[in-house]
Protein backbone atom coordinates (compact mmCIF):
# COMPACT_ATOMS: atom_id res chain seq x y z
CA UNK A 1 0.00 0.00 0.00
CA UNK A 2 1.23 3.51 -0.84
CA UNK A 3 -0.16 7.00 -0.50
CA UNK A 4 0.14 8.67 -3.91
CA UNK A 5 -0.33 12.25 -5.04
CA UNK A 6 0.60 13.18 -8.61
CA UNK A 7 4.06 11.58 -9.07
CA UNK A 8 5.12 11.43 -5.40
CA UNK A 9 4.18 8.55 -3.12
CA UNK A 10 4.77 7.39 0.43
CA UNK A 11 5.54 3.71 0.77
CA UNK A 12 4.45 1.52 3.67
CA UNK A 13 7.94 1.84 5.13
CA UNK A 14 7.75 5.62 4.97
CA UNK A 15 4.27 5.74 6.47
CA UNK A 16 5.52 3.62 9.37
CA UNK A 17 8.75 5.56 9.89
CA UNK A 18 7.08 8.99 9.83
CA UNK A 19 3.85 7.96 11.59
CA UNK A 20 4.37 10.07 14.73
CA UNK A 21 5.09 13.10 12.59
CA UNK A 22 2.07 12.64 10.35
CA UNK A 23 -0.17 12.44 13.45
CA UNK A 24 0.70 16.02 14.39
CA UNK A 25 -1.96 18.70 14.09
CA UNK A 26 -0.91 20.84 11.15
CA UNK A 27 1.43 18.22 9.70
CA UNK A 28 -0.24 15.63 7.53
CA UNK A 29 0.37 13.38 4.54
CA UNK A 30 0.53 16.37 2.22
CA UNK A 31 3.25 18.00 4.34
CA UNK A 32 5.22 14.76 4.40
CA UNK A 33 4.94 14.45 0.62
CA UNK A 34 6.15 18.02 0.17
CA UNK A 35 9.13 17.25 2.39
CA UNK A 36 9.90 14.09 0.43
CA UNK A 37 9.80 16.10 -2.82
CA UNK A 38 12.18 18.77 -1.50
CA UNK A 39 15.83 19.20 -2.35
CA UNK A 40 18.20 21.24 -0.20
CA UNK A 41 21.82 22.24 -0.51
CA UNK A 42 23.66 22.60 2.79
CA UNK A 43 26.93 24.50 2.82
CA UNK A 44 28.98 23.29 5.75
CA UNK A 45 28.93 19.78 7.25
CA UNK A 46 30.29 20.67 10.67
CA UNK A 47 28.85 21.70 14.02
CA UNK A 48 25.60 23.08 12.58
CA UNK A 49 25.39 20.95 9.46
CA UNK A 50 25.53 17.67 11.37
CA UNK A 51 22.51 18.15 13.68
CA UNK A 52 20.51 20.09 11.09
CA UNK A 53 20.96 17.52 8.32
CA UNK A 54 20.41 14.55 10.65
CA UNK A 55 17.11 15.94 11.92
CA UNK A 56 15.91 16.73 8.40
CA UNK A 57 16.87 13.30 7.09
CA UNK A 58 15.23 11.51 10.01
CA UNK A 59 12.09 13.54 9.31
CA UNK A 60 12.00 12.43 5.67
CA UNK A 61 13.65 15.15 3.59
CA UNK A 62 13.95 13.74 0.08
CA UNK A 63 17.32 14.99 -1.20
CA UNK A 64 20.23 16.48 0.73
CA UNK A 65 23.38 17.78 -0.90
CA UNK A 66 26.25 18.66 1.46
CA UNK A 67 29.08 20.91 0.28
CA UNK A 68 32.24 21.20 2.39
CA UNK A 69 35.94 21.18 1.55
CA UNK A 70 37.18 20.34 5.04
CA UNK A 71 38.43 17.12 6.63
CA UNK A 72 37.42 15.69 10.00
CA UNK A 73 39.71 16.51 12.91
CA UNK A 74 39.79 15.20 16.47
CA UNK A 75 38.54 18.55 17.80
CA UNK A 76 35.40 18.22 15.65
CA UNK A 77 34.14 15.15 17.51
CA UNK A 78 33.03 17.24 20.51
CA UNK A 79 30.04 18.61 18.56
CA UNK A 80 29.92 17.23 14.99
CA UNK A 81 27.56 14.37 15.67
CA UNK A 82 27.76 12.46 12.38
CA UNK A 83 31.45 11.60 12.84
CA UNK A 84 33.31 8.93 14.81
CA UNK A 85 36.99 8.71 15.88
CA UNK A 86 37.78 6.40 12.98
CA UNK A 87 36.58 9.11 10.57
CA UNK A 88 39.42 11.50 11.40
CA UNK A 89 41.13 12.60 8.20
CA UNK A 90 38.16 11.81 5.95
CA UNK A 91 36.22 14.47 3.96
CA UNK A 92 33.34 15.85 6.02
CA UNK A 93 30.87 16.12 3.15
CA UNK A 94 31.29 12.54 1.93
CA UNK A 95 31.39 11.02 5.40
CA UNK A 96 28.32 12.93 6.57
CA UNK A 97 26.35 11.96 3.44
CA UNK A 98 27.19 8.29 3.94
CA UNK A 99 26.10 8.43 7.57
CA UNK A 100 22.83 10.16 6.67
CA UNK A 101 21.94 7.38 4.24
CA UNK A 102 22.73 4.80 6.93
CA UNK A 103 20.43 6.66 9.34
CA UNK A 104 17.59 6.75 6.81
CA UNK A 105 17.94 4.53 3.71
CA UNK A 106 14.66 5.96 2.38
CA UNK A 107 16.25 9.31 1.47
CA UNK A 108 19.04 10.46 -0.82
CA UNK A 109 22.12 12.23 0.52
CA UNK A 110 25.36 13.05 -1.22
CA UNK A 111 28.43 15.11 -0.53
CA UNK A 112 30.69 17.27 -2.62
CA UNK A 113 34.21 18.14 -1.49
CA UNK A 114 34.45 21.75 -2.65
CA UNK A 115 34.35 25.34 -1.50
CA UNK A 116 31.28 27.15 -2.81
CA UNK A 117 32.01 30.38 -4.66
CA UNK A 118 30.16 32.73 -6.97
CA UNK A 119 32.09 31.21 -9.88
CA UNK A 120 31.13 27.57 -9.28
CA UNK A 121 27.71 28.06 -7.66
CA UNK A 122 25.64 27.46 -10.80
CA UNK A 123 27.22 24.06 -11.37
CA UNK A 124 27.43 22.96 -7.71
CA UNK A 125 23.80 23.89 -7.07
CA UNK A 126 22.79 22.10 -10.30
CA UNK A 127 20.78 25.11 -11.38
CA UNK A 128 20.44 23.85 -14.94
CA UNK A 129 18.46 20.84 -13.68
CA UNK A 130 16.40 22.27 -10.83
CA UNK A 131 16.91 25.02 -8.31
CA UNK A 132 17.23 23.84 -4.71
CA UNK A 133 14.14 24.46 -2.62
CA UNK A 134 16.32 25.85 0.16
CA UNK A 135 19.94 26.76 0.86
CA UNK A 136 21.17 26.11 4.39
CA UNK A 137 24.15 28.14 5.49
CA UNK A 138 25.97 26.14 8.18
CA UNK A 139 29.33 27.87 7.85
CA UNK A 140 31.32 29.68 10.50
CA UNK A 141 32.61 32.94 9.00
CA UNK A 142 31.19 36.18 7.62
CA UNK A 143 33.06 36.12 4.32
CA UNK A 144 31.56 32.76 3.30
CA UNK A 145 28.09 33.79 4.48
CA UNK A 146 28.33 36.92 2.37
CA UNK A 147 29.12 34.80 -0.71
CA UNK A 148 26.22 32.42 0.03
CA UNK A 149 23.89 35.40 0.42
CA UNK A 150 24.93 36.79 -2.96
CA UNK A 151 24.30 33.40 -4.54
CA UNK A 152 20.87 33.21 -2.88
CA UNK A 153 19.86 36.60 -4.24
CA UNK A 154 21.35 36.06 -7.70
CA UNK A 155 19.52 32.76 -8.25
CA UNK A 156 16.46 33.61 -6.12
CA UNK A 157 16.86 30.62 -3.80
CA UNK A 158 15.59 30.96 -0.19
CA UNK A 159 18.40 31.02 2.36
CA UNK A 160 18.22 29.68 5.92
CA UNK A 161 21.34 30.94 7.66
CA UNK A 162 22.53 30.01 11.13
CA UNK A 163 25.55 30.80 13.28
CA UNK A 164 26.77 29.47 16.61
CA UNK A 165 29.71 30.48 18.75
CA UNK A 166 30.41 30.20 22.45
CA UNK A 167 26.97 29.91 24.04
CA UNK A 168 25.13 32.09 21.53
CA UNK A 169 23.44 31.56 18.20
CA UNK A 170 21.45 33.31 15.48
CA UNK A 171 18.99 32.19 12.83
CA UNK A 172 17.20 33.84 9.89
CA UNK A 173 15.31 32.68 6.78
CA UNK A 174 15.54 35.03 3.80
CA UNK A 175 13.23 34.83 0.79
CA UNK A 176 14.84 36.90 -1.99
CA UNK A 177 11.91 36.49 -4.38
CA UNK A 178 9.71 38.45 -1.93
CA UNK A 179 12.13 41.41 -1.72
CA UNK A 180 11.92 41.41 2.08
CA UNK A 181 15.64 41.73 2.74
CA UNK A 182 18.78 39.59 2.80
CA UNK A 183 21.72 38.74 5.02
CA UNK A 184 23.46 41.93 3.91
CA UNK A 185 20.48 44.04 5.00
CA UNK A 186 20.83 42.70 8.56
CA UNK A 187 24.62 42.42 8.87
CA UNK A 188 25.64 45.00 6.28
CA UNK A 189 28.50 46.65 8.14
CA UNK A 190 30.11 43.32 9.04
CA UNK A 191 29.64 42.01 5.53
CA UNK A 192 31.28 45.11 4.10
CA UNK A 193 34.36 44.65 6.28
CA UNK A 194 34.56 40.96 5.47
CA UNK A 195 34.25 41.70 1.76
CA UNK A 196 37.06 44.25 2.05
CA UNK A 197 39.30 41.68 3.72
CA UNK A 198 39.20 43.14 7.23
CA UNK A 199 40.61 40.35 9.41
CA UNK A 200 38.88 41.59 12.56
CA UNK A 201 35.46 41.26 10.94
CA UNK A 202 36.01 37.59 10.26
CA UNK A 203 38.21 36.41 13.10
CA UNK A 204 35.66 34.89 15.52
CA UNK A 205 35.14 31.25 14.63
CA UNK A 206 34.70 28.10 16.67
CA UNK A 207 38.34 27.27 15.99
CA UNK A 208 39.67 30.36 17.72
CA UNK A 209 36.87 31.41 20.07
CA UNK A 210 35.36 28.11 21.21
CA UNK A 211 31.83 26.75 21.25
CA UNK A 212 29.85 24.65 23.70
CA UNK A 213 28.68 21.33 22.26
CA UNK A 214 25.07 22.10 23.18
CA UNK A 215 25.14 25.42 21.30
CA UNK A 216 25.60 23.87 17.86
CA UNK A 217 23.14 21.09 18.71
CA UNK A 218 20.43 23.58 19.69
CA UNK A 219 20.97 26.04 16.84
CA UNK A 220 21.24 23.20 14.32
CA UNK A 221 17.96 21.78 15.61
CA UNK A 222 16.30 25.20 15.41
CA UNK A 223 17.57 25.50 11.85
CA UNK A 224 16.05 22.11 11.02
CA UNK A 225 12.77 23.15 12.66
CA UNK A 226 12.54 26.23 10.46
CA UNK A 227 13.44 24.18 7.38
CA UNK A 228 10.77 21.57 8.11
CA UNK A 229 8.08 24.23 8.39
CA UNK A 230 9.25 25.99 5.25
CA UNK A 231 9.52 22.84 3.13
CA UNK A 232 6.62 20.84 4.54
CA UNK A 233 4.15 23.60 5.40
CA UNK A 234 5.32 26.34 2.97
CA UNK A 235 5.56 28.63 5.98
CA UNK A 236 8.39 30.92 7.03
CA UNK A 237 8.31 30.99 10.86
CA UNK A 238 11.04 33.65 10.82
CA UNK A 239 9.51 36.04 8.30
CA UNK A 240 11.42 39.32 8.70
CA UNK A 241 12.75 38.10 12.05
CA UNK A 242 16.25 37.37 13.33
CA UNK A 243 16.26 34.80 16.12
CA UNK A 244 18.84 35.43 18.84
CA UNK A 245 19.60 32.65 21.32
CA UNK A 246 21.67 33.07 24.50
CA UNK A 247 22.53 29.78 26.18
CA UNK A 248 24.22 31.36 29.19
CA UNK A 249 20.94 33.01 30.20
CA UNK A 250 18.65 30.42 28.61
CA UNK A 251 16.94 33.23 26.72
CA UNK A 252 15.66 33.56 23.18
CA UNK A 253 14.28 36.63 21.45
CA UNK A 254 13.25 37.81 17.99
CA UNK A 255 14.45 41.02 16.38
CA UNK A 256 12.61 42.46 13.40
CA UNK A 257 14.31 43.66 10.22
CA UNK A 258 13.29 44.97 6.82
CA UNK A 259 14.92 45.36 3.47
CA UNK A 260 17.55 48.06 3.19
CA UNK A 261 16.39 50.06 0.19
CA UNK A 262 20.04 50.87 -0.55
CA UNK A 263 21.32 47.31 -0.12
CA UNK A 264 23.91 46.67 -2.86
CA UNK A 265 22.94 42.98 -2.98
CA UNK A 266 19.14 42.68 -3.00
CA UNK A 267 17.86 46.20 -3.70
CA UNK A 268 19.55 46.73 -7.05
Amino acid sequence: MTYLTETVALSDDELLRYARQILLDGWDIEAQLRLKSSRIVMIGAGGLGCPASETLVRAGLGQTHLIDDDEIEASNLQRQTLFLPEDIGKPKALTAAQMLERINPLISARGTVARLSEDNAYDLLEMATRKPDLLLDCTDNFATRDIINRISVRYQVPLLTASAIGMQGQLALFEPHLNTGCYYCVFGSVAVYAEAGDAEADERTCANSGVLASTTAIIGSLQANAALQYLGLTKNPLKNKLLLWDGSRMQQRLMGYRQDQHCPICAV
